[in-house]
């Protein structure tokens, strides 16, 4: 090796850190809302002055990582995959899983930033250099398909070049004759819709009214006796009709939300849709119903995806096996983290599917979704949902600028997930209301034991 490179290789070593002897010294949080969900981020501290940043799921809890911070206190967190199968019984699937996967996400951030490496090379290097971005727009204010259309070719002027819009009973809930549930059903139902769409865009305390709201939201589409009606048909293949009509027919676009409906409807609307040759439909039951998977995907012409609620990767087997999906859509801070998403990606990609990657959260959930996607194969999109949050990338410090380019992001060639640090100033801002306090000791979750074994 000549001098030169030599004292190139000097300069990655980060000459604090002995990563032999790293050890995690604690574990705190600070909750924000609007970027553009309820997000908490986290932070693991060193004994060397190291800290390796994470997120918990949107819309989730911080006890889920708190629980296991006894479990990793004087712990090297470079050993990921010891800690992290330490840990993953204490997760589950939907937001439970976020607690287990923000910390392996900053189990990661550290192991990078201690070696001096990204983390997508600690993943096995790239595939590729950039990372493009699917830009979700949400039906809120959009009744009619141009306008729809029109909020999507502005995602367009703005250089992205993969599209998802809401689609569903949702947008049905004033067309007179358009759904068919049990008399007084859809009254209740609309009613806790909007409650529950004001509560998220304005975090308010437990209560027992919205605890009754969340009793008719949570009801299975199965069990919902939702259905579309004729005229429900006409208006949603309408809708997107209309959409198409302004986009064009080129750009790919993704459809969400479709609501409480049973499979019968969604057949028969996907039927409807096949002209408008969609890049897929998302969510339409409940991940568990591999047989109702199995026989939409054997029904109908789109590419059919779920998995953002998916814990580990045992548990896309299923949909796989059974032809269930043609595109999954884990959620790195859901799935079990970076590793986790990885091996779930390696399998489908034995099936011919490719993954479309779940994001929904802060530069630290989407940089960390990043870099599982340069580093797996049948990557497809990231999605991205704060377009419209013009303090976003502010919440970071060391992003590149601009971080979006023609849609696609990059994730920075430095050590870690490429975040030098968090900006306080940018997160008092948008503390959450019921969680107030920054960065605050967590002392009190260091010693909590129980026999965690699996076995007897």
């Amino acid at each position: 090796m000549d001098e030169r490179a030599a004292r190139e290789a000097l300069n990655r070593v980060n000459p604090y850190s002995r990563p032999s002897e790293l050890r995690i010294t604690d574990m705190r949080f600070v909750d924000i809302v609007g970027a553009p969900f309820h997000c908490t981020l986290l932070k693991i501290y060193t004994n060397q002055g190291l800290v390796g940043l994470g997120e918990v799921r949107d819309m989730s809890d911080r006890r889920y990582a708190l629980m296991l911070k006894s479990r990793l206190l004087g712990e090297n967190p470079c050993h990921v995959d010891k800690l992290f199968r330490r840990i993953k019984p204490f997760g589950g699937h939907g937001r439970q899983g976020g607690g287990v996967s923000g910390v392996e996400v900053a189990l990661w951030d550290l192991a990078g930033k201690a070696y001096g490496v990204p983390v997508y090379q600690l993943l096995g290097g790239k595939f590729r250099d950039g990372v493009r971005l699917y830009c979700d727009t949400d039906a809120h204010g959009k009744g009619d398909g141009r306008a729809m259309g029109q909020a999507l070719k502005a995602r367009l002027a703005k250089g992205f070049t993969f599209l998802k819009m809401d689609l569903g009973a949702s947008l049905l809930f004033d067309v007179e004759g358009a759904l068919s549930a049990p008399l007084g059903f859809l009254d209740q139902f609309k009613a806790a819709w909007r409650t529950a769409e004001t509560r998220q865009a304005s975090p308010q305390p437990q209560s027992a009214e919205r605890r009754r709201e969340e009793e008719v939201l949570h009801i299975p589409h199965p069990f919902a006796g939702l259905q579309l009606t004729e005229k429900g048909l006409d208006w949603l293949e309408g809708y997107v009709a209309e959409v198409r009509s302004v986009i064009g027919p080129e750009v790919p676009l993704a459809i969400d939300h479709l609501g409480h409906l049973n499979v019968e409807s969604l057949i028969r609307l996907g039927r409807r849709l096949e002209k408008y040759h969609l890049a897929w439909l998302e969510d339409p039951v409940p991940w568990q119903y591999t047989d109702q998977y199995a026989r939409l995907s054997r029904a109908v012409a789109i590419p059919i995806c779920t998995g953002e609620d998916i814990y580990l990767k045992e548990n896309f087997r299923p949909l796989l096996e059974r032809g269930g999906v043609s595109v999954i859509h884990p959620d790195v801070l859901t799935a079990g983290g970076m590793l986790e998403t990885k091996k779930i990606a390696d399998m489908a990609a034995e099936y011919g599917v490719p993954v479309a990657l779940h994001m929904a959260e802060s530069p630290v959930g989407c940089l960390a979704a990043a870099h599982v996607a340069v580093a797996i194969e049948n990557f497809l999109a990231l999605e991205f949902h704060a377009a419209d949050v013009a303090w976003w990338s502010d919440l970071a410090a060391g992003l590149p600028e601009p971080f979006i380019r023609d849609g696609f992001i990059y994730p920075p060639d430095r050590p870690g997930l490429g975040i030098d640090d968090l900006n306080d100033e940018v997160l008092r801002e948008h503390l959450h209301p019921g969680i107030p306090g920054l960065w605050e000791p967590t002392d009190g979750w260091n010693e909590t034991w129980a026999h965690d074994r699996l076995w007897s």
